[in-house]
């Protein structure tokens, strides 16, 4: 049976693919810095980062196959150099482990972020083409671009490597809150939101873990899948969650221009006043004005991924969020 390494294991997607390989029998070993909420007695755990290169190369011993998740995933850190040391020269770190193992079969895992038309006379966002890092909306996109870029240049020179592209996952046990479940909540708090109206494409993380198992099993070496649901706009997002929760907001859309200039302001303030991540960024704004809809088609068709509709993952992530602030 091939031996399974999911680096960034304990993360929200990771737990999620952790339980979903373990369902299908996989041995599976986990490598992150942090442990995970809850532990799993069939997996091993190797607490640690994939910078050290001594311990990814033990934590690659008798591995067939690694889904690398492992990445920096919010849009604000104290320290902005550290998006590109682990985004970018972690996956660089991992890979060249891998292929000096000789592993099978490698995934990375990318994000939608980076994916927007590079013109207004192209379709719906699909698998193909990638901007310049210049192009990117910000450290975090352009260390993610960066990293994928890498992940592609293996591929064409022979690794075995996938790239899967969730868009922007929601679901229960998000412990840290993510981006996506970090907006649900702010929307659900309060009673007056000032909000930018953008294309999102919600996810359920365990259709994202279910897709990223289909990519590994019968994705094309240096291709990319998106993972995601429906495109539909925040403005319907905040309707589903006013009637999912029962909570009544007053919600006032805002222009992309008001709503970059107060996320700058709010990052300025954690940069050199409260050293707390903001409730906005800057270029999340920028991410925001890009998003378009996102074609899962190749996913459905090479790889018979079904994901489900995006409003009972609304209510799974709705309850567990009320279900956490009660224990509070």
């Amino acid at each position: 049976m091939t031996r399974v390494l999911v680096t960034g294991g304990s993360g929200f997607i990771g737990q999620h693919l952790v339980s979903a390989l373990v369902a299908r029998n996989r041995q599976v070993r986990v490598l992150d810095l942090l442990p995970p909420a809850h532990l799993l007695p069939e997996v091993q755990y190797i607490q640690g980062s994939v910078l050290d290169p001594d311990l990814v190369n033990e934590a690659l011993r008798d591995i067939g196959e690694v889904y690398h998740l492992a990445a920096l995933p919010g849009m604000w850190l104290p320290k902005k150099g550290d998006f590109h040391t682990i985004n970018y020269h972690g996956t660089e770190a991992v890979i060249k482990a891998a292929r000096k193992r000789g592993i099978a079969r490698f995934l990375h895992c990318s994000t939608e972020s980076i994916l927007f038309r590079a013109s207004t006379a192209s379709h719906a966002v699909c698998e193909h083409g990638l901007q310049s890092s210049h192009d990117m909306p910000g450290l975090y996109t352009r260390s993610k671009l960066l990293a994928e870029q890498l992940a592609l240049q293996a591929a064409s020179s022979g690794f075995p490597l996938v790239v899967g592209t969730p868009t922007m996952p929601i679901g229960p046990h998000d412990h840290n809150l993510t981006p996506p479940t970090a907006m649900l909540r702010h929307f659900l708090d309060g009673r007056l939101h000032l909000y930018l109206d953008f294309i999102v494409n919600l996810v359920d993380v365990r259709d994202v873990a279910a897709g990223l198992i289909l990519a590994m099993e019968h994705g094309q070496a240096g291709h990319r899948y998106i993972l995601g649901s429906e495109s539909i706009p925040l403005k319907r997002i905040l309707e589903l969650i006013t009637t999912i929760s029962g909570r009544r907001h007053l919600s006032i859309p805002v222009s992309g221009r008001m709503a970059e200039m107060a996320a700058t302001m709010l990052e300025f303030i954690s940069d050199h006043v409260t050293r707390r991540a903001p409730t906005g960024t800057a270029e999340g704004v920028r991410i925001a004005l890009r998003a378009e809809d996102l074609s899962i088609e190749k996913a459905q068709q090479e790889l018979g991924y079904a994901p489900r509709p995006v409003e009972p993952a609304l209510r799974d992530t709705i309850a567990y969020l009320l279900g956490a602030s009660s224990k509070h």
